[in-house]
């Protein structure tokens, strides 16, 4: 049995008749009807009910006729698959992000992409900055909003600066820098810090070094965590303050609150994958990244 033959099955018992099955196929309508009685012959079961005025399927061709029609429709998507393999194209396109710093330029360049590419799936996953280089260097995803180049280029992939991120302290309510408009960085050398875990963010505790340093002196981190939601928690309660991306006062934050920074501090956003990563949408994807995060400017 071949696909030629689920084929012509297909159209005789859609039409119910060998007539325009065969006008819809350009075959003879005798070669149609030796094609369907070998078919049946082959796998020993009648299809069809025949006679001079009428063609109808029998109980065993209704079930047939689904399982064939299941089959062709896979075969195509076979062949339409490796059609994409052979263009060096991928049928989805994996983005990690930080959903509590969601990026601006993601939500336009997605709209833009699905528009130029329809039939490219893509699927978006929540994570810290960390796992995302490991999801990119496990091949588990396409490509990252990871932050800053500097720890991008210390892991050796691609990336591309997509903007900054402006940055605000994190406060306790009652705190005596509450009361100011826009606080001084080196006013905040006496307190705390709450700082983000190497795990979930690296480069973090670097970058908050030598962003304090600048103004002369050293953060004493009390603890860091893993999300920024558990930084907002912690400053909260009292465990010290905290420099964060501005975009993180959406999130719920009972008895904190944020001031802007003096000198102003802030941060370069880039995307970031893997070279040796060929996709065809992945590099149309960046292409697109790239043209809206400059029109953001």
């Amino acid at each position: 049995m071949e696909l030629r033959h689920l084929r012509y099955f297909a159209a005789v018992g859609d039409a119910l008749s060998f007539t325009k099955a065969a006008e819809a196929l350009h075959l003879a309508q005798p070669s149609l009807t030796r094609q369907i009685q070998d078919l049946e012959t082959e796998i020993g079961v009648r299809l069809l009910n025949r006679s001079k005025r009428q063609v109808s399927l029998t109980p065993e061709g209704r079930s047939f006729l689904s399982d064939a029609k299941r089959v062709l429709a896979h075969s195509v998507d076979i062949v339409e698959s490796v059609q994409r393999l052979s263009r060096h194209e991928t049928s989805a396109l994996n983005i990690g992000y930080v959903a509590n710093l969601f990026p601006p330029p993601l939500p336009v360049a997605l709209a833009v992409f699905q528009r130029k590419f329809p039939t490219v799936s893509i699927n978006l996953f929540d994570m810290t900055y960390g796992d995302q280089f490991r999801a990119i260097e496990e091949g588990k995803i396409d490509l990252g909003f990871v932050g800053s180049k500097k720890t991008i280029e210390e892991r050796g992939l691609e990336f591309r600066s997509i903007g900054v991120d402006k940055i605000v302290v994190a406060l306790r309510k009652g705190n005596a820098l509450q009361k100011k408009a826009v606080v001084k960085l080196k006013d905040l050398r006496t307190m705390f810090f709450v700082g983000m875990s190497e795990e979930s963010y690296p480069g973090y505790r670097d970058w908050l070094t030598t962003t304090c340093r600048e103004e002369g002196f050293a953060p004493k981190v009390l603890q860091d965590v893993d999300i920024e939601r558990m930084v907002i928690q912690a400053v909260g309660a009292g465990l010290g303050v905290a420099l964060l991306p501005e975009q993180v006062k959406k999130l719920p934050h009972e008895n904190v609150v944020f001031r802007p920074l003096v000198p102003a501090v802030l941060t370069e956003s880039c995307i970031a994958w893997k070279s040796e990563n060929t996709s065809k949408a992945l590099r149309s994807y960046v292409e697109i990244v790239k043209e809206r995060s400059a029109s953001m400017r």
